[in-house]
């Protein structure tokens, strides 16, 4: 039996990185519970949140680079798992990819069909329009990662998982995982440095709102900032699209050339660093309040140097032992799950907010905060008893099952 129908052995983990994951996925929570009273408002306490899609996929890249670059090519010491002649399949990669990823995919998405109805308000007027099994066939579509067409929207907001938003960036994820395993990694440090050139410049017109597609007019609303991606519109598709190419391949990038940074304490540093450039107001807001191109500036900084830095940063340090690897091992379990359940709960939050608009402020904040702490529970649970069981069982069913 070759080593092509076993399972590879997963490699030692980055710590920090997965810290971080967890502190940008816990920002992200915050970012869109202040977001039901703030909407697009400039005065948002973490301004910045939605760039932690965009640090997201350079962590992606340089985690897919570390783990998987040389498992595709042969070996001299075949002793070596997965470093044999011929050891890894693209096959193999996908089964694996999908074990890691999916499993929550349709966790969060049934989540978000039972929590479906309990979001109905102003803000989604479909909702109290669509019938139960209209539901039922969005969350089996939904499961497929499939975006679903516009005229499928459920919740008015032409989103391609009405169920659970935040899945549209997982799809830019597997189009990533796809793009590496049939051409990326095949791709030289030079021709991938090349690449990584020609992504800034895309992120650069994104980011100061340059149309040369002429698919930006229709986003005014986004100008000077990378929100968006989340829909098949064409300027949806150009905003999602140039989110992943610069990032993923810059971290892919880092992880192949090595370069790490050492430093002293890096999660705390790397930790306080996100949550600067998180919570930074924006930079010039014109007459209606609306972003200016000093902000695209910014989050070009943001993406093109600061992310890129952070990860070099985190993946040179480490900890060791105490409080800080328990923190890390904690945020970096629950960094997937939490940022893939909670989105159902904020639908939820933004249905209370809507029908107790007179409650005393101290009520809001009370309730904001009991569901920030309940999505850490449920993403842990989800975890723990849902998550780690199911990528077991699927490991021996793909895997184990097959070297027999």
């Amino acid at each position: 039996m070759t080593k092509n129908n076993i399972y590879l052995a997963s490699k030692p983990r980055y710590e920090i990185l997965d810290g971080l994951r967890g502190v940008a996925a816990m920002l992200v929570v915050a970012y869109h519970l202040f977001e039901t009273y703030y909407g697009g408002k400039p005065d948002q306490p973490i301004n910045h949140g939605y760039l932690a899609v965009d640090f997201f996929f350079v962590l992606s890249g340089f985690v897919i680079g570390y783990a998987y670059d040389d498992r595709w090519r042969p070996s001299p010491n075949p002793s070596h798992e997965g470093r044999g002649a011929n050891s890894f399949t693209l096959w193999a990669f996908f089964k694996r990819r999908l074990i890691r990823l999916h499993p929550m995919v349709i966790f969060g998405t049934l989540f978000g069909a039972l929590m479906f109805y309990f979001g109905s308000c102003g803000e989604f007027p479909l909702i109290n329009q669509t019938p139960w099994y209209m539901v039922l066939l969005v969350m089996f579509w939904c499961f497929t990662m499939i975006p679903l067409p516009n005229t499928m929207d459920i919740r008015g907001w032409a989103e391609t998982n009405p169920l659970n938003g935040p899945t549209w960036s997982l799809q830019w994820e597997y189009i990533a995982n796809i793009l590496y395993a049939l051409v990326i990694r095949r791709l030289s440090k030079v021709a991938l440095g090349i690449c990584v050139a020609l992504f800034a410049v895309l992120t650069i017109i994104l980011c100061l709102n340059i149309d040369i597609t002429g698919f930006l007019e229709k986003r005014s609303w986004a100008s000077y900032t990378v929100v968006g991606g989340w829909s098949t519109t064409p300027d949806q598709l150009q905003v999602g699209l140039t989110r992943l190419l610069y990032p993923f391949f810059c971290g892919l990038l880092i992880s192949r050339v090595g370069k790490l940074i050492k430093v002293k304490a890096g999660f705390w540093w790397c930790s306080l660093m996100i949550i600067v450039l998180f919570c930074m107001p924006w930079m010039g807001l014109g007459t209606e309040g609306e972003a200016r191109w000093t902000n695209g500036l910014y989050e070009a900084v943001c993406i093109l140097v600061c992310f890129p830095l952070i990860v070099a940063m985190g993946a040179g340090s480490s900890v060791k032992g105490g409080k800080s690897e328990a923190i890390n091992r904690f945020l970096g379990e629950i960094s997937y799950p939490l940022y893939i359940t909670h989105y159902p709960l904020i639908y939820m939050q933004m249905s209370w907010a809507d029908s107790h608009k007179d409650a005393p402020l101290g009520t809001h904040i009370f309730v904001a905060v009991c569901i920030f702490v309940l999505a850490i529970l449920v993403a842990y649970g989800a975890y723990k008893l849902y998550d780690l069981p199911v990528r077991e069982w699927l490991k021996h069913k793909l895997f184990q099952s097959a070297a027999k």
